[in-house]
Parts: C-alpha cells; structure tokens; sequence
C-alpha cells in the first residue's frame, strides 16, 4: 500500500469482437508508447485468439494484458446474430468480475490502481452500471436515428444528453476514432455535451506515424505484378457468414468483372459448407489467372498497396459496401452519398448487380471517385501529421491522462466509439 505510482493507470475495456478490439488496441499502443500503464482486458476467448497471433508479443511488448470471463461455453460461435448472448452474459456474469477486478487493483497490483477506465461505447450500460455502483458517475452515449435518404440536420437525443450530464459530475470525455475534417457537422454538435472530445484518428495510420508498422505478408507478393489500381481487394470482416448461393453471386460478379481480385474467406464464413465444396471446378479454373483466395490477411497493408481498389479512406482506396447489419448500413450510405469514396450496393446480392458495380467503380465513375477518396486521404493524412489535429488531440489526450495521477481522480470512464467497423 505504500508503493508510489508515477503514472496514470489506465484500464482498457473493448465490446468483444475484432472491429472493436483492434482500434482499442491502437489507442492502447499510442497510450503505452507514450509512458502511460496500460492493461488491455479482453474475454478469455479473445485473448486466446489474440496470442495465438505470430506477431502478437512483439507488436505489443509494454501493454499489460488480462482476460476476463464472458459467461459463454468454448463452442458459442459468438458471430453477430448471437451477439444478444453475449449482452445478456456480460450482465450477468462479467459485470461483477469486472468490479472485483477494479477493487483487486486498487489494492494489490504492481501497476498501481486503475486511474481511469477507457470503455467501447458499445460498452454504455454495462460502463453505466459498474460506475454507479463504485460511485462515480457514469459514461455518456450519442445515438443518431435519421431516415438516410435525408439530409441530417439534427442529432434527436442531443437535448436529453444535456440534461443529463447537468446532473453528471465526473465523465472525462470521449475518444473517437475519426478526424475533424472527415465528420466537422457531428463533430460541432457533441462538443458542447462533453468535456473532452478527441479526435484522434484514423488510428490505425496513427500507430504507424507515432510507432511504426513494419508488418509484411506473402499475400501482397499476388498485387505486385498487377497495374496500378486493377486489383479488389474482397473482405467481409471477421463475423460475418454468407451462403453459399451469396458467394456463387460475389464470384460470378467478380468473374464476368474482368477484375483481378484478392479475397479474404475464412473457413467459418460459408453457413454450411466446407471450404472444398464451395465453388465449382469450372468457376475456380475459369479465375485462376486472377484471383488469390486467402484465409486472413493484414487488411492495412493490403489497402496501402497501390493495385488494389477497394477499401479504405486511410490509404485512399475507394469502396464498394454491402451491409448486413450493425452500423453497416450508415456507413455505407456516408461512403456513397456523403463523402461520395465509393458505392452502396445496399441489401442486392446478384451477379450482374456486382458485376456492373464494379465496372462503374473501376471504370465508368473512376475518376470521380478517386479525385474524391484522394481529397480525403490528404485530410486524413494532415490530421496524423505533426501540427494535425488528430497528432494534437492525442497529445491534449495524453497529458490529460497524466493529470489524473497529479489530480489524484480515480477512476474516470471515457467513452471510446470506433468509427467504422471494418
């Protein structure tokens, strides 16, 4: 109990999917780099995923990682149409190990007591409850309902969130994973409602300006020989299943495309199928030329590489996006009609839709698109930079972070909310 701690202790709590861990991670990295304590807690399940990765213990050598119990058997598929499982878990199960977690480190951990919780926003209710009960006050949600073919010209809830936090005291802020230039409108409306808002993406271009990425994989070796922009690059994440009638469609389109393609299919994403079974000889044979089918690939090197097209603002590569659910379908719609860096294929799932898609991209709307996405990336680019906002809000994020240990405030939550699931 007499131990002094020179540093902000800070707990790290992502929701439990991999579109949610990695850009908490990011900000775990950037925290830890910059001499702050960071423990990244993670379910079981995941953190087993997590350290069964090559790269895992030396992308990561200063983080503190702990794992906690979600309540779901080994088998539990845990993919998104069972993610209601995985709520219900968390509140019965994971809500009271976390709170004997917080009190465990307040007395006995090396590291110090937890100065501050950084929670997904994801994460509201769960934050919310543990937070009342240790006597703090509890974190904050935004919530955008609009008809998305309408401009939006007001965030509803806004005015109930400023009520609300009158009667708050202690929410530090939220982080998000965006820049000031890509989303100024939104931006201007959540200042008011927070102490702190830190728009330090996009993180993942962060990490590799403040940090560094050397990352390689053999998967890239397929785009060097291709033209410059003349490779899809294909990925449905890392929950989301189709059918094998759905992927029959992707592959025809991409087929009668003329595109050389690279794609990401995991072993779990066909609902019933094995992989061997999945496309006909005649398909495979007819693409073999042009097309790399892989298991897993680092999706940020990927898009980085200039033959391939689709994906993502950080590396200036345009979109084709076809939602299924969660934020999808606004992320989708800004894509297309907002900042206009790609196209919405909306809920359509046919060859000729896919194959004309992405000929439009590719060709007909090319030129267009990429003046566009080029304007973004620069933005996003100047955000990251030394002097841009994002480089300067993680710095205000920072030195924030260490007045908490001067202050002696403890246990503050910040709410994160990831931008853009991937």
């Amino acid at each position: 109990m007499g131990r002094q701690h020179q540093q902000p202790h800070i707990l790290m709590l992502p929701f439990p999917l991999l579109g949610h861990i990695k850009p908490m991670l990011n900000i775990a990295q950037l925290l830890s780099n910059a001499g702050l304590q960071v423990t990244f807690l993670n379910t079981e399940h995941n953190h087993h995923r997590l350290t069964q990765l090559q790269e895992f213990s030396t992308h990561f050598p200063t983080l503190h990682f702990e794992s906690i119990s979600n309540g779901l058997p080994k088998d539990h598929p845990r993919t998104f149409d069972l993610t209601k499982d995985m709520v219900i878990s968390f509140k019965s199960v994971t809500k009271p190990l976390f709170r004997k977690m917080l009190a465990e480190y307040s007395r006995n951990s090396d590291l110090g007591p937890v100065t501050c919780v950084i929670v997904d926003g994801i994460m509201y209710s769960f934050a919310n409850d543990v937070a009342e009960e240790l006597g703090i006050r509890p974190p904050l949600q935004i919530a955008l309902k609009e008809d998305l073919d309408q401009e939006i010209k007001t965030v509803p809830g806004m005015e109930f969130l400023l009520r609300r936090q009158d009667r708050s005291t202690i929410t530090s802020g939220i982080i998000l994973n965006t820049f000031d230039d890509l989303e100024g409108p939104i931006l201007c409306h959540i200042a008011p409602l927070f102490p702190n808002v830190y728009t330090i993406g996009p993180l993942n271009a962060l990490v590799k300006t403040k940090i560094g990425d050397d990352i390689i994989s053999q998967c890239l070796s397929s785009s060097n020989s291709k033209p410059l922009r003349s490779v899809v690059y294909v990925s449905f994440g890392s929950i989301a299943r189709v059918t094998r009638s759905q992927l029959l469609e992707f592959w025809y389109g991409l087929v009668n495309s003329g595109a050389s393609f690279l794609w990401v299919i995991r072993r779990d994403m066909i609902e019933g199928v094995k992989k061997d079974d999945m496309i006909p000889m005649e398909l495979e044979e007819a693409t073999k030329e042009r097309r790399f089918v892989v298991d897993w690939a680092p999706q940020e090197d990927v898009l980085a590489h200039s033959a391939v097209v689709l994906e993502s603002n950080d590396a200036g590569v345009p979109m084709i996006c076809w939602p299924l659910f969660g934020d999808h379908q606004l992320n989708s719609r800004w894509v297309s009609e907002g900042w206009k860096i790609g196209l919405d294929m909306k809920d359509t799932c046919d060859r000729s839709t896919i194959e004309i898609i992405i000929k439009t991209l590719m060709k007909h709307r090319r030129e267009e698109i990429i003046k566009s996405m080029d304007r973004f990336s620069k933005l996003a680019h100047d955000s990251i930079s030394p002097g841009g906002s994002s480089y300067n809000n993680l710095k205000k994020l920072i030195e924030d972070l260490k007045q908490y240990m001067i202050k002696k405030v403890h246990q503050q939550i910040i709410c994160s909310f990831p931008y853009k699931e991937q």
